[in-house]
């Protein structure tokens, strides 16, 4: 079996978006947009400081290059803040998104346009609704979000959407 070509391998400075919440990012000059990609972001996995992630999007910076976004997560695991420096591993990510099996289960109770109305969404759009309930610190929350997000699918709402309902 033939090794996958890293798209980047090595060192880049951790920075910051000027301003209150401003992103922590590594800027990723090697790598192109992807005009076939919403805003030309490449999907990509692979690891930062040896911290493994998949399904994850380089964005653009407005300037033409692309960055890295380094959720806080990722920099508490790591202890790295803006100003250092990670090792920034890149593969293109071609894989789909995994559906939990306690959702698949809720689909399955639910009733079926449900799933149909998560399935048409674009895989970014389903992942943010699988990070935002698997981001909650309490079952509690987890299943709170589960059940809000089958009532955003009912009327076919993305979460973006969440204020809608």
């Amino acid at each position: 079996m033939m090794k996958e070509k890293s798209l980047v391998n090595g060192m880049y400075l951790l920075e910051k978006f000027p301003g209150k919440g401003g992103w922590t990012y590594a800027e990723i000059p090697e790598v192109l947009k992807n005009n076939n990609n919403p805003f030309g972001w490449v999907n990509v996995k692979g690891s930062i400081d040896n911290f493994s992630f998949s399904h994850y999007k380089l964005m653009p910076m407005g300037n033409g290059k692309l960055f890295l976004p380094v959720k806080a997560e990722i920099r508490k695991k790591i202890n790295k803040e803006a100003g250092d420096f990670v090792h920034v591993v890149l593969y293109p990510d071609n894989s789909e998104v995994v559906i939990p099996k306690e959702i698949m289960e809720c689909f399955e109770i639910e009733a079926p346009e449900i799933y149909v109305n998560f399935s048409r969404m674009n895989q970014g759009e389903q992942k943010a609704y699988i990070d935002w309930i698997y981001s909650a610190k309490l079952e509690e929350t987890k299943i709170n979000r589960i059940t809000r997000m089958m009532r955003l699918l009912q009327r076919n709402l993305k979460l973006s959407e969440k204020d809608k309902l």
